[in-house]
């Protein structure tokens, strides 16, 4: 490229002293036919300046696919030689009960949605506090793990806080683990069959409703046979047809849901939804004090693989996540603030509360980044819509109740 610039210099300096000879009206019929016989000269060297040199790229770049593609087949070859390897350590690493029976990883996995493994699986304290437990013939009766140390940069995690085994990775080995140990009811499955009454119908209309959703209630059902919003708005509008649910609230978050009983009315509220013209407001308590008055947040989130459902920071696989804030109020080691959220990602509000590049201050009761409570202290308080039927600007708000 360097040599080619340069002949297009030269190329254009000839030109322009041509261009000046003739101007000086000095050139004859001979001169001007010389002239021109270099230019057409000067332009078929340049030609073959260009033709050699892509005859020695081409011959060059094709040694270098060459290449390319031998190292794409030893890359493939010790991925496939390193999974192999894998599943032989994960079939010799042997996982034992309560009950005295052993099981390898490759077996264990088998029953999960992956089937395999996920490297570093049974790697874990609990595991190997349990498998030692076992060896030893001791009997397990209470367990916990807490986190030491700095966060990872992509999870949230905080220093002496106790936090649940992932799911990914170690749900699966200690529910064979645990199998022969009398055990607790799982807490959650035990909050949300609690949840059984029927929400506060702030606004309806013959087109749409909102209600006030408790907190610990589904939206829509889960795995377990656990009553919803929608299991409940169903049975109550048994004509209503469509999706009814416009957009969702997590379990632990109370607050106003937007319900459409037409699936018309449902296709224009998603659209609004979609083009980001609904304005909600949450109002939260954070564990901490925020200095900042108001801001705004942007940290991408996806999802975290192995411990569903955590979401993680993440600048490559991340999705954009944008949170406005306002703090409404400061008292000994808390915040009341109010979130008005650009995008609506899961646990948007959650991670950007208490991620240390976000506000560093969890939402008190978060027991997914923060600390366990006797609820989650996040409510939607304000919706903000067009009404697809009337064009009306409905504004719709419910204080929360801490």
């Amino acid at each position: 490229q360097k040599t080619l610039t340069q002949a297009k210099a030269e190329l254009k300096e000839a030109k322009a002293k041509r261009e000046h000879r003739r101007k000086s009206g000095m050139t004859d019929a001979q001169e001007e036919a010389s002239l021109i016989r270099e230019s057409q000269f000067q332009k078929a060297e340049y030609k073959r300046l260009e033709r050699a040199w892509k005859e020695r790229t081409t011959i060059l770049q094709t040694q270098a696919e060459s290449q390319l593609k031998q190292i794409q087949n030893l890359k493939a070859e010790r991925k496939r030689r390193s999974a192999i390897l894998q599943q032989e350590l994960f079939a010799q690493f042997k996982i034992l009960n309560r009950r005295g029976e052993y099981k390898n990883l490759c077996e264990i996995f088998e029953e999960t949605v992956h089937k395999t493994p996920p490297a570093g699986a049974g790697e874990c304290a609990a595991p190997k506090l349990l498998q030692q437990a076992y060896l030893h013939g001791w009997k397990p009766l209470a367990m916990a793990e807490f986190w030491w140390g700095d966060s990872p940069k992509t999870e949230i995690r905080h220093h002496g806080q106790y936090y649940p085994a992932c799911k990914g990775k170690c749900e699966p080995i200690l529910n064979h683990m645990l199998q022969g140990l009398q055990v607790e009811e799982n807490p959650m499955l035990k909050e949300m069959q609690a949840q059984d009454k029927n929400p506060e119908i702030v606004y309806e209309d013959q087109w749409l409703l909102v209600v006030d959703k408790p907190a610990g209630m589904l939206s829509v059902p889960g795995k377990e046979d656990v009553s919803s919003i929608f299991s409940l708005i169903r049975k109550q509008y048994p004509d209503a047809d469509g999706p009814l649910l416009v957009h969702r609230l997590d379990m632990a978050t109370s607050g106003l849901l937007l319900i459409a009983k037409t699936k018309h009315i449902h296709r224009d509220l998603q659209a609004q939804f979609k083009n980001r013209l609904i304005n909600k407001r949450y109002i939260a308590l954070l564990d901490g004090t925020v200095r900042t008055d108001r801001g705004t947040i942007e940290l991408p989130l996806c999802l975290n693989p192995f411990d569903r459902p955590r979401q993680m920071v993440h600048a490559q696989h991340g999705k954009p996540a944008i949170t406005d804030f306002e703090v409404l109020e400061r008292t000994d080691k808390q915040t009341r603030i109010a979130f008005y959220p650009r995008t609506g990602r899961t646990h948007q509000l959650r991670v950007h509360a208490a991620h240390p590049l976000g506000l560093n201050c969890p939402i008190i009761g978060d027991e997914l980044y923060g600390k366990k409570a006797e609820r989650l202290y996040l409510h939607a308080e304000t919706l903000e819509f067009t009404h697809p039927a009337t064009g009306e600007t409905m504004k719709i708000s419910q204080k929360a109740t801490f």
